[in-house]
């Protein structure tokens, strides 16, 4: 049975009304945002033993629930261990979900899911059905915990030698969690603040490992429990994870060889490097793009066609149901699929032969359009009122939006406007698309009453 068909059926058995797992969800995020607030505002939580102050707690909450890596100061020197820790577990919450961690805790004290609870689940993990979600629940929390446990392991490893065991397991903790989240926190401001992964340019082990997490945690959950059931055969995988491992293949490969192709001799970038070092970091910067945020190379430093082609990867992000934002993979392709079709003269999307129904275009349509609109709005307004260029400001505000966490530089200099608007574009990139967007276009489809008579336009 499908989510809207539950969600009326409970809602008549309760005031009359439809119960709204997408209000649950968003006011969920919201509370864990505000909690993390108060956390961040301690002196204790601050490295210098003051208050950091409401809004710049808030901003940096904001960005860690919602696993995006915008901060106004360097991680490392503005928050101490006590700080570090809420951030880490800011990100987990955002990046896994919520009800990921709330599960977590009734699975160890064995108690039962209600119906409640597994329509929030299935509307968390972007399904349309709650069939089988407290099992790709189990999946989700298991191979998630696995995954950041192996990265924590070998970069724990990789960095035990040249900086202590005390460290090193800090540090491949915390990136572990940043990277598979898609977080893109850091706190190698020890070595260099507000350096990211500068300081490892020509470490293949830390920038691959890193790269490694980062895709998994962006190709969602339902794709792992197909490439878990079917292993490598691709035939048996459902349309849905055909079309997400095609395009994010596709998609590291464009972005990698266009980083390369526009950065090349860019001096400021990849021109002084190796060649080695040249293909390792234009493969980075392709797989951070996908909402990761982490920044092998100075973000501001980038041509402006590379600034552009990284917005339009930060725009399209990774795929739904996993701990990537941005508009997604598949919602990507459909529009590409779409436009392939209409050029052609036909009146239906196809993909693996198989039919896309006209109203999933639609949605398609639908969100493309508002992450674009609110892109360029969100550009303009940055640009104005923090007195820094649109392409910078654009950068900043798809960033958010896309909850990637790169900046130009600029961060730092937002005026508080700014900030407010950084904020809710990040709150909306995360609990937005994930349940605001998917609560109108999967809510009340109900028949209109009438229609008025049609005419004909001149599109073109």
């Amino acid at each position: 049975m499908s989510i809207q068909t539950k969600l009326l059926s409970l809602g008549m058995k309760k005031r009359g009304k439809p119960l709204s797992a997408t209000k649950i969800i968003a006011a969920a995020f919201a509370v864990i945002i505000l909690l993390g607030t108060a956390l961040l505002m301690l002196p204790a939580a601050s490295r210098s033993g003051s208050s950091c102050g409401f809004l710049p707690a808030l901003f940096t909450a904001t960005s860690a629930t919602c696993v995006t890596g915008l901060t106004p100061f360097d991680t490392w020197t503005q928050w101490s261990g006590l700080g570090q820790t809420v951030l880490l577990c800011l990100i987990e919450i955002g990046g896994l979900g919520f009800m990921s961690a709330a599960t977590l805790v009734v699975f160890v004290l064995r108690r039962r899911i209600g119906l409640r609870q597994r329509l929030v689940m299935a509307q968390a993990l972007s399904l349309n059905e709650i069939d089988g979600v407290v099992r790709l629940q189990k999946t989700v929390l298991v191979g998630s915990l696995s995954m950041e446990a192996l990265g924590a392991a070998i970069l724990t490893l990789r960095f035990w030698p040249a900086y202590g065991f005390p460290r090193a397991l800090r540090w491949g903790v915390f990136h572990s969690v940043s990277a598979f989240c898609n977080a893109g926190f850091d706190i190698f401001g020890v070595l260099n603040p507000g350096s990211s992964l500068m300081e490892f340019q020509s470490d293949p082990v830390v920038l691959l490992t890193i790269s490694a997490l980062v895709v998994i945690g962006g190709l969602g959950f339902l794709v792992w429990e197909e490439i878990g059931t079917h292993r490598f055969a691709f035939r048996k995988y459902s349309v849905y994870a055909k079309l997400v491992l095609v395009t994010t293949g596709c998609l590291l490969l464009a972005g990698w060889g266009l980083t390369l192709l526009l950065e090349w001799n860019n001096p400021r970038t990849l021109g002084s490097m190796t060649l080695g070092d040249k293909l390792l970091n234009g493969f980075f910067q392709s797989v951070t793009l996908r909402t990761a945020g982490f920044a092998a190379m100075d973000q501001g430093s980038l041509t402006d066609a590379g600034k552009a082609v990284s917005m339009g990867l930060m725009l399209i992000g990774g795929s739904s149901g996993s701990t990537a934002g941005g508009l997604k993979t598949v919602t990507f392709v459909v529009l590409l699929l779409f436009i392939r079709s209409r050029a052609r003269g036909r009146s239906t999307v196809c993909a693996f032969k198989r039919t896309i129904p006209q109203s999933q275009v639609l949605d398609a349509m639908t969100i493309a359009a508002i992450m674009i609109l609110l892109g360029f709005l969100g550009g303009a307004f940055v640009s104005a009122t923090s007195g820094v260029s649109f392409t910078d400001a654009l950068f900043e505000a798809i960033s958010a939006l896309g909850t990637v966490g790169l900046t130009a530089g600029i961060t730092g200099s937002l005026t508080v406007p700014s900030q407010i608007l950084i904020i809710l574009y990040m709150y909306f990139g995360r609990v937005g698309v994930l349940t605001i967007s998917l609560g109108f276009l999967m809510g009340d489809r109900a028949e209109e009453r009438f229609q008025y008579a049609q005419t004909s336009l001149l599109i073109g």
